[in-house]
């Protein structure tokens, strides 16, 4: 068993969600929302945190990330088996020299009734079209939120499912529906290509990763009015900031006909915060839904969004 692979798994046996190497430190871990050492291991070299990355992607990846300066992949440790052992991962440099951050992910899709999300959430789930977003910081379980919103789907209806992630966190296997997952950097080339490619694919639902730049946010709107449901994530807090942030996208020209599309397509946002349980191990969801009603719908229009928290 390699080193990389042997840290993995002494991660996932201390149940920690993250880890960091960081050249000069040992590994780092975090348990419970705190970083801790990884025991009994000694620094990292800048040669080994390179030896990793491309123990994990290859050479020709590799030459992105020198190009770059960060990549984001997932990976399997194939002595773990992918029962246990994936993760989306970080290349980065830092101080001139590669650092990695390691996010655990589960290898079963949690159904949507485990999440502890308000009952709301179910119901979104049975829509046929229109755009669902789920906002929250970096960590805050937007993507198991919406992982899970789609096995529900897939438990339920006979779908085509689109999935553009970067990258692919939770694999998601055909049921009721057939669901494809594609990865940004080897399936496709940006969100907002894999979108434009996928609206010719025949979809029913297509789920994009992060909303995150214009290109991305004009084709996902655009595949919610045509009559798709559409899931996606933003880094706002709450409701009202979600829907600023996309308007604030588009060039002020254009920001009135944006506001009507919204107005028409979007269905709900969720909020998401996770805090530390005090009761058990742990973390639990703190949720904000709005869902979209004709009021909220006109206040989109008209540009009256500092209103619809009232």
């Amino acid at each position: 068993m390699s080193f990389l692979q042997d840290l993995l798994l002494f991660a996932l046996k201390a149940h920690a969600s993250d880890i960091h190497i960081v050249a000069g430190m040992p590994p780092l871990l975090r348990v419970h929302t705190q970083l801790e050492e990884a025991k009994g291991y000694a620094p990292v070299t800048p040669e080994m945190a390179e030896a990793f990355v491309k123990e994990m992607i290859g050479e020709k990846r590799f030459a992105t990330l020198v190009e770059k300066r960060d990549i984001d992949f997932s990976t399997t440790a194939p002595s773990l088996g992918p029962a246990m052992g994936r993760f989306r991962v970080n290349a980065h440099y830092q101080r001139d020299t590669i650092a990695i951050a390691f996010r655990a992910i589960s290898d079963k899709v949690p159904e949507l009734s485990t999440l502890n999300l308000p009952p709301m959430v179910e119901r979104l789930v049975d829509l046929p079209r229109g755009l669902i977003l789920v906002t929250g910081q970096t960590g805050s379980g937007k993507s198991t939120t919406l992982a899970s919103m789609i096995d529900a789907m897939n438990q339920r209806y006979s779908y085509h499912v689109i999935t553009i992630e970067d990258p692919i966190e939770y694999m998601i296997r055909s049921n009721k529906c057939v669901v494809e997952q594609r990865e940004l950097g080897s399936d496709v080339t940006s969100f907002g290509s894999g979108l434009r490619h996928a609206l010719r694919q025949d979809p029913d639902i297509i789920l994009v990763g992060e909303m995150r730049d214009l290109e991305t946010t004009s084709a996902a709107i655009t595949a919610a009015e045509t009559g798709h449901l559409v899931l996606s994530t933003l880094h706002t807090q709450n409701a009202s900031q979600t829907i600023e942030r996309i308007i604030d996208i588009y060039p002020a020209e254009q920001q009135n006909q944006i506001r009507a599309m919204l107005s028409n397509t979007l269905q709900a946002v969720i909020s998401q915060s996770l805090f530390k349980r005090v009761d058990v191990s742990g973390m639990v969801p703190a949720c904000e839904i709005m869902v979209c009603t004709p009021a909220i719908r006109n206040c989109i229009r008209e540009n009256r969004i500092h209103e619809i928290p009232n």
